[in-house]
């Protein structure tokens, strides 16, 4: 989490995009990663929740079960939506099946089907299809999580990131659904009214121009990359945040529990 002397907060809820760097996963208080660039840009607090892979699925389970996110959408003066993209890629094999095979016992078996699905993987992904969530289930999700937000807080803004790409040969350099996801999330925050910033230009140009400066796992970025995505989500959220009153609504905070399923 980024600090700065006051409590006006940015909530983000993401995947390992917010968080992962050229050489893997820091921690939510690292000055590099965009969040915290962005909440010192701002001046404000960031209060990140992620996980690597997470989909909008997994942020929907995350905000109906996660109490640490209930404690901080009442103080709050926006929430980033900066997920999606794990929807985007392509996944021959279910998602709820890819993520059993960490359950598997004895060691030699799960160490067995993982080496097969990591050879599975890139090579079947060059169909595109399936995708780990189809656009209209990934739009459904976005709904849940944005009623869930408006039921607790009605005033507190919400802003949609529209995915970034990624340039890895563990998904076979396959990004097919992207185009399809993106007009599919755009078309939805057009109707719901809510103001959108775009990761593809700056993500694209960084795999094509600096490779090199990007993790080379082909998905994650370089801190150049979280510079520049911090600046597309300032300029959204610099005139939105000038709207909001300076004392974030709490009346929220008596409501037990978090949102309802």
């Amino acid at each position: 989490m980024g600090a700065s002397g006051n409590d006006k907060t940015i909530v983000v809820l993401s995947d390992s995009l917010a968080y992962y760097g050229p050489q893997g996963g820091l921690s939510a208080d690292d000055g590099r990663i965009w969040p915290n660039i962005v909440g010192q840009r701002l001046g404000r607090r960031v209060e990140l929740f992620g996980r690597i892979g997470w989909t909008s699925r997994d942020i929907w389970w995350a905000i109906t079960q996660d109490p640490r996110i209930w404690a901080a959408l009442p103080h709050a003066e926006v929430v980033v939506l900066a997920y999606c993209g794990m929807d985007s890629l392509p996944s021959p094999l279910p998602t709820a099946l890819r993520e059993q095979i960490r359950y598997l016992r004895p060691n030699r078996l799960r160490q067995w089907v993982r080496d097969g699905y990591g050879w599975l993987q890139p090579r079947a992904s060059k169909l595109g299809w399936p995708l780990a969530l189809p656009p209209r289930v990934t739009v459904e999700y976005l709904e849940k999580v944005r009623s869930a937000i408006v039921q607790l807080r009605p005033d507190l803004p919400i802003v949609l990131c529209l995915i970034p790409t990624h340039a890895s040969p563990y998904y076979g350099n396959v990004h097919s659904g992207r185009v399809a996801m993106t007009t599919a999330m755009a078309d939805w925050a057009r109707a719901n009214n809510v103001p959108t910033v775009d990761f593809y230009p700056v993500t694209r140009e960084e795999f094509a121009d600096h490779p090199q400066d990007m993790n080379p796992d082909g998905i994650h970025w370089g801190f150049r990359c979280h510079s520049e995505i911090a600046g597309v989500v300032v300029d959204g959220l610099t005139d939105l945040l000038e709207s909001v009153p300076d004392s974030p609504d709490d009346r929220s905070a008596d409501k037990p529990g978090g949102p309802t399923r």
